[in-house]
């Protein structure tokens, strides 16, 4: 069984393409993203999920394809259930259109997967919903722990107990309140949205409550991303070096680089990248004192720049996807439970037809 798995997010729409050979086991993964700002671009999905597919396989040779979205909280919408209807659609209608045979399509809910049908009434369950295909890779490395995974926008604190997630909170709204959804990531992440205040030289500074840079210019200053991976635009709409970047971060203390050096932005910028280390830290701590879970599982793009910093900082195990997975498959985790989770529902359907 050859089977797609896509996460659709609202910046960046991920694909695992998972070749299955009897009792689940995977024989095959290949994987590819592509950044698509779905709060301006959305009438672009379709095309984007097939050119993906494209990339990689021919959209015949492909078995079943399974969907897992968050795009859906983009402000292209109204609500939830307008952005999931509409994305659900836009996925369904692409392939009917470019493939010669019906290829099942289904997507991952919060209780179960779902059908295009099932969805039209279910359309919350499907809202979000990702973190718990990222959970289906976690439990094969251990089967009692915290996983986390940090993107590019949000990082997921989820809890398994005995080879099953576990987490308290179902939907965003939910999870935000139970500390399982920690709104940072790796890229995307307004600066002044989690600071207060940045440490120069042992004086503390007040910050500019702007749009003036992002994490991704932090951790270009750092040398913790490539160029490769800054997917996403810019603030300013000027480059990506890491002088732009560093002026970037100048003007969130209402400077330029007249009156800071780069040397100055490399020392802020590790001042900034331990405040969210400490932001996310401060959630894990909740959610490991609750659980009483004491290991955590580590993926996403920030998963040694920021999830493992987190959990080390609270002295706790850590280990990596990376030990299941390549560093380019943990970037799309949500993608592969996704095709894990699509090919275990082919399985069983075609169990009820026997």
């Amino acid at each position: 069984m050859r089977i797609a798995g896509f996460d659709i997010g609202g910046a960046n729409t991920d694909l695992a393409i998972v070749d299955f050979e009897k009792r689940n086991e995977i024989i095959d993964i290949s994987c590819d993203f592509k950044y698509l700002p779905m709060w301006s671009n959305n009438d672009d999905l379709g095309n984007t999920l097939f050119e993906l597919i494209q990339n990689i396989s021919d959209i015949d040779s492909i078995d079943g394809i399974g969907i897992s979205m968050t795009a859906e909280l983009v402000d292209a919408y109204e609500t939830k259930k307008e952005g999931v209807l509409d994305i659900a659609n836009k996925s369904k209608e692409i392939f009917n259109e470019n493939s010669s045979k019906n290829i099942p399509i289904a997507f991952i809910g919060t209780k179960k997967v779902l059908s295009l049908e099932e969805l039209k009434s279910n359309s919350f369950d499907v809202a979000a919903a990702n973190w718990i295909a990222t959970a289906q890779v976690a439990a094969q490395i251990s089967p009692n722990c915290i996983f986390i995974d940090t993107g590019s926008t949000t990082t997921d604190i989820i809890p398994i107990k005995n080879g099953k997630e576990c987490a308290k909170g179902r939907s965003d709204f939910e999870r935000l309140k139970t500390k399982e959804l920690v709104y940072t990531g790796t890229l995307r992440t307004n600066l002044a949205s989690f600071l207060d205040s940045i440490s120069f030289k042992g004086e503390e500074y007040n910050v500019a409550s702007e749009l003036f840079a992002i994490t991704a210019d932090v951790y270009n200053v750092l040398n913790k991303i490539t160029l490769d991976d800054y997917v996403c635009d810019t603030c300013d709409g000027a480059g990506k070096s890491k002088e732009e970047s560093a002026r970037r971060i100048s003007r969130v203390l209402c400077a330029d680089l007249d009156i800071l050096s780069f040397d100055d932005i490399v020392d802020i910028s590790k001042n900034i990248h331990q405040s969210q280390v400490d932001q996310i830290a401060k959630s894990l701590k909740e959610v490991v004192n609750r659980e009483n879970l004491d290991l955590v599982v580590t993926t996403g793009l920030g998963k040694d720049i920021l999830a493992k910093k987190a959990a080390e900082s609270l002295n706790l195990e850590v280990k990596s996807m990376s030990e299941l997975l390549t560093d380019e498959e943990c970037v799309v985790a949500p993608a592969i439970g996704t095709a894990i989770m699509m090919n275990e529902y082919l399985e069983n359907e075609c169990l009820k037809n026997i």
